[in-house]
């Protein structure tokens, strides 16, 4: 019987990543002391399993095995403080007992779940049954932790150390006999085949050791392992499995990948709490209440030592109130909520992330195996000093200085293999293309993205570089390889570029569709602008941006026509893009500036008066005009007045709205500042037939929505208080002498200029005074902001 010396090796079934089990291993080991331990796990392991004593080897970490000739193809083994399978791996290495994993190897593993993803659909799979849960359920508990908790964690051994023990297994074992008998496999097909093979390893390891061993497995196979059958048997299930080349090494884990919702299988709901539990000497529920009192305190709210007391106290009140025999993670979890928390649960939230669930990010020793690219990645990341952690965290980058600029490089570099550590963020500072801002988070498997990446070099930079090369040649769409001539250019791969700028060459000529010009436009754009910057030669680049908006200056009034309202809104953000990459192709590209800029101006001037252009690209190509000084109010005010005039269908007037003055250009402070355009709206707008209303007013809605609360609240005000008519003087909002709140009668141009002095200082266009202190300038010499 499990957990008896009497019948055969000693079989410990467990929860993985149980702490009741992990205390119940050691002692069980212990007492018995056998003279060699048999571990659920991949047999390819065995060589990695002395790193476990390392001093450098801090759990959680997990044995990752991946297919040789398919790194992508990978399985985890994850071990945690409190996972029973280490306290034995731990417990075997420091008494110099041999140990050893029993499972299927990995390299039958990996290849048969490649052929059940190509064979078999993921809804013909069956469902698996989760033991736990029915044997919780059979005790009348709707939660499989608290049952879990009640009988297992907050067990107090009876009288004899031994017996504790040994007689927990004993009784979990016969649980899981009934549920075999009652369920079979319950959904797992290939533990028929991964039984078979223990069986074989325990019985090679009866001839050397007799019975005095242990083993320790999960719970659900003991019953398959207690099963008589012939060794001819056992083969016969394992003959003809498919296999690949595997190798193994061990790599750190977190334990929010530990944790169920992550997604995987043997996963728990509360690592941080269980990994509490294992590890506190004494009085477990005072010191978790301590740790939460000083994480929010760190988080800065009021937390004082008289709530930890009281939390404690209502904690064990609502156990003895449940019929529990200490108080668990529920209990807890509802005291810090009423007595920590005020009965708010966004607090709680940051409990359960940072505390129940943890961010511990393992560490494995410089000695476990790793493919070349992942060493170096290592090495950068110490030279860099950018560490790998679990916690999502921002940091800001200025890449006029060498260290700031050689993480850029590795980030990019990392993002063009696929390995997406850092993704780029909305910095707080400035804009400017001297700064960067960039978020990290490193996930357990990137080390399998790290391994897939090897196939192109043994360094960051070759490997960035081969793949660079190898997505140009293999492109399809002009976007896609202006978009990686950009990333070539922040990764700072220049033997890369050559191989880029012939692919970019050859379909820019190839492509004659003007929504594809005019999205490759702007990362072109960008990318002469960042090379600038990075004082990259880019006059082959600026020749071919050049072109293309050449181009698209040709072929956009056309392509604006007969286009339905989802075509016509996909246009106009590529028109605005166009717009901003022409300005700055205009500073990259000197020799063609002027000329450029005045024919995008005569192209937005023909989309305006255009009828058979749709109404939301009309009214941006206006709108753009009036920002950049091409055109006054008064034609702006004409133009408003055509497309809303009554001859114009309401759906396409309020399209040219939208288009003139939505949020996204700043068009509510344009009608808090100009009245007549504000009265043409209103007039239009109290004009609209009731049977149309409701067809335009989802446009509206969009369109105004996007304002800032204060702008929306001004507009009410003035709207309320009546615009001014048609044809009004600028200042004079409300007729001859009448002025809004806050506007005076006309622009006071002196205290209007006595502003400008601090804007420009503010925006580093001018030196501060010597007196002041130093000033960060994000913004490169010679650039406006």
């Amino acid at each position: 019987m499990t957990g008896t010396r009497a019948a055969g090796p000693l079989l410990l079934g467990v929860r993985h990543h149980g702490p009741g089990s992990a205390r119940a291993v050691r002692a069980a080991l212990d007492t018995a002391n056998p003279r060699a331990v048999l571990i659920e796990g991949p047999p390819e392991g065995d060589a990695l399993l002395p790193l476990a004593a390392d001093e450098e080897m801090r759990p959680p970490v997990a044995l990752l095995a991946h297919a040789v000739d398919d790194p992508g193809r990978a399985a985890f083994w994850p071990f945690a403080e409190f996972s029973p399978e280490w306290v034995a791996i731990r417990w075997a290495l420091a008494r110099d007992v041999p140990v050893r994993f029993i499972d299927l190897p990995a390299a039958h593993s990996l290849a048969m779940e490649a052929d059940d993803a190509s064979q078999e659909e993921p809804d013909a799979r069956p469902v698996p049954v989760d033991p736990i849960r029915v044997l919780a359920e059979t005790a009348g508990y709707d939660d499989p932790e608290r049952w879990w908790e009640d009988v297992v964690e907050h067990r107090v051994p009876g009288s004899g150390e031994a017996a504790g023990p040994l007689a927990a297994f004993a009784a979990l074992g016969e649980a899981m006999t009934a549920l075999r008998e009652a369920y079979g496999d319950g959904g797992h097909p290939r533990d028929a085949v991964r039984e078979a093979y223990m069986r074989i390893q325990i019985r090679t390891a009866k001839k050397e050791f007799g019975d005095d061993f242990a083993v320790v497995c999960g719970a659900w196979h003991v019953p398959a392992l207690l099963v008589r059958t012939t060794l001819t048997a056992d083969r016969a299930l394992l003959k003809g499995l498919p296999k690949a080349k595997a190798e193994l090494t061990w790599v750190p884990w977190t334990h929010r990948r530990l944790a169920r919702h992550s997604g995987y299988g043997a996963g728990i709901e509360s690592p941080g709490w269980y990994e509490h539990l294992f590890a506190a000497p004494d009085r477990p529920i005072e010191r978790w209440m301590t740790k939460v009192a000083g994480l929010l305190r760190d988080e800065d709210r009021f937390v004082s030592s008289a709530h930890a007391i009281e939390a404690v106290r209502l904690a064990e009140t609502l156990a003895a109130m449940r019929g529990r025999p200490l108080a668990g993670l529920s209990e807890t979890t509802d005291a810090i909520r009423a007595v920590m928390c005020e009965g708010s649960d966004v607090p709680l939230a940051l409990v359960h992330d940072r505390l129940v669930v943890g961010t511990t990010l393992g560490e494995v020793p410089d000695t476990a195996p790793a493919v070349p690219l992942q060493r170096e990645l290592t090495r950068q990341q110490r030279t860099l000093r950018l560490k790998p952690e679990a916690d999502e965290r921002e940091i800001e980058l200025d890449l006029r200085k060498d260290t700031d600029a050689s993480r850029s490089r590795l980030l990019h570099r990392l993002r063009l293999l696929g390995i997406a550590w850092g993704e780029p963020a909305t910095g707080r500072g400035s804009t400017g293309t001297f700064r960067e801002s960039w978020r990290l988070r490193w996930e357990p498997e990137l080390y399998v993205r790290v391994a897939e990446a090897g196939v192109w070099g043994t360094t960051v930079l070759s490997a960035a570089t081969a793949r660079a090369e190898s997505d140009a040649l293999t492109a399809t769409a002009l976007a896609e390889v202006t978009a990686l001539a950009e990333h070539c250019l922040l990764a700072d791969l220049p033997d890369a570029l050559p191989v880029v700028m012939r692919a970019l060459a050859d379909r820019a000529a190839l492509d004659s569709d003007v929504g594809h010009l005019a999205d490759a436009l702007p990362a072109l754009a960008r990318t002469l602008r960042y090379g600038d910057v990075r004082a990259t030669d880019t006059t082959a680049l600026g020749e071919v941006a050049a072109g293309l908006a050449e181009r698209i200056c040709v072929g956009l009034p056309p392509a604006c026509t007969g286009l339905d309202a989802e075509g016509a809104e996909a246009l106009r953000r590529q028109v605005d893009g166009v717009h901003t990459a022409i300005g700055l192709l205009a500073g990259a590209v000197p020799s063609s500036a002027d000329g450029l800029r005045a024919r995008w101006r005569a192209v937005l001037h023909k989309l305006t008066v255009r009828d058979t252009v749709a109404g939301v690209i009309r009214g941006r190509a206006a709108r753009l005009l009036l920002d950049d000084g091409h055109l006054d109010q008064d034609a702006a005010a004409r133009l408003m007045g055509l497309a809303l005039s009554p001859g114009t269908p309401p759906a396409d007037a309020a399209a040219w709205i939208e288009g003139f003055v939505g949020g996204a250009a700043g068009g509510g402070m344009l009608l808090v500042h100009d009245e007549r355009l504000l009265a043409l709206v209103d007039s239009w707008l109290t004009a609209v037939p009731a049977d149309t209303f409701t067809d335009v007013l989802p446009l509206l809605r969009r369109t105004f929505s996007a304002y800032e609360p204060g702008v929306r609240r001004t507009l009410g005000d003035l709207v309320r208080r009546g615009p001014a008519p048609v044809g009004a003087t600028v200042g004079s909002p409300s007729g001859a002498g009448a002025t809004a709140p806050g506007f005076g009668p006309v622009l006071d141009a002196a205290r209007a200029d006595a502003v400008v002095p601090v804007l420009r200082l503010l925006l580093g266009l001018d030196e501060r005074p010597a007196t002041a202190p130093a000033h960060h300038d994000d913004t490169p010499l010679g650039e406006t902001a």
